[in-house]
């Protein structure tokens, strides 16, 4: 059981929703932060009220026979605005931005942020890949996954589904069986 209670990674928590990434003014950028300061960056922005996603995991760890959970970010040093000009600079005054880096496709962005989001939410355990390799399309058939459009990867022996944010060339990976599986063309 955790100490803290858990924090938001979503704010607003419609933010994924259709219709919201079209408010005009408004822009994806995509935040790396200074190292570790995910969470704080995160808590700032909830205070100031400005749109953001941090992809938070469940991570336990056992230590000295105690076993802790904590929440981490799935991307290290990541995190993503939706906001104004004036919302951007509000951030940078924080003194915990590295780069900021302009989304070129912001519907592309949104796709991905949704499907991550999904995964994020059935509580499988995933894994981060980096330097993503193309592999084949697929689409979920069934299950908890419906509906999420990935690629498959083959790993000892097992088949994974890896749903991408290709603007950072990095995704997250579930184990998942052949049969729920539909190639796309």
């Amino acid at each position: 059981m955790p100490i803290l209670k858990e924090e938001p990674s979503l704010y607003p928590e419609t933010l994924l929703d259709a219709g919201l990434a079209d408010l005009p003014g408004r822009q994806w950028l995509a935040i790396y932060t200074k190292a570790r300061q995910e969470k704080s960056l995160a808590r700032e922005l909830w205070r100031y009220r400005i749109p953001f996603y941090l992809p938070l995991v469940r991570k336990t760890n056992i230590s000295q026979g105690r076993r802790r959970t904590s929440m981490s970010p799935l991307f290290a040093g990541y995190l993503f605005l939706f906001g104004t000009e004036e919302e951007r600079i509000r951030a940078l005054t924080t003194n915990r931005i590295s780069r900021i880096l302009l989304v070129e496709n912001p519907d592309e962005l949104l796709f991905d942020l949704r499907q991550l989001h999904q995964l994020i939410a059935s509580n499988a355990p995933l894994t981060v890949e980096s330097r993503l390799a193309p592999g084949q399309k697929v689409r979920v058939r069934s299950g908890a996954f419906a509906g999420l459009e990935g690629a498959v990867l083959k790993r000892r022996g097992e088949t994974r589904l890896l749903v991408r944010v290709n603007f950072l060339q990095k995704g997250a990976s579930v184990e998942i069986d052949d049969f729920m599986l539909d190639p796309i063309e």
